[in-house]
C-alpha cells in the first residue's frame, strides 16, 4: 500500500526530490506521473507504508 508522503509545487521538485529518495533505496510514485501534464503543475509524491520512517530521516538529513 502507498500513502501521500508530501506535495511539491512542480514537476521538476518532484523529479529531484525522486532521484534522491532513488539513491536511498526509497521508491517513489509521483502523482500525477511527471509525463501527464506540465512540469509546471503541482505532484504529490507517494512511498510504500513500510519506508516512510525511511523517507522521514532521508529529509532530515537533508
Amino acid at each position: 500500500m502507498w500513502v501521500k508522503f508530501m506535495d511539491v509545487p512542480d514537476g521538476y521538485a518532484a523529479s529531484i526530490w525522486r532521484e534522491l529518495f532513488s539513491q536511498e533505496a526509497v521508491s517513489v510514485r509521483v502523482v500525477p506521473p511527471l509525463e501527464v501534464g506540465s512540469m509546471r503543475d503541482a505532484r504529490a509524491l507517494w512511498v510504500p507504508d513500510g519506508k516512510t520512517h525511511v523517507a522521514r530521516e532521508v529529509l532530515n538529513k537533508v
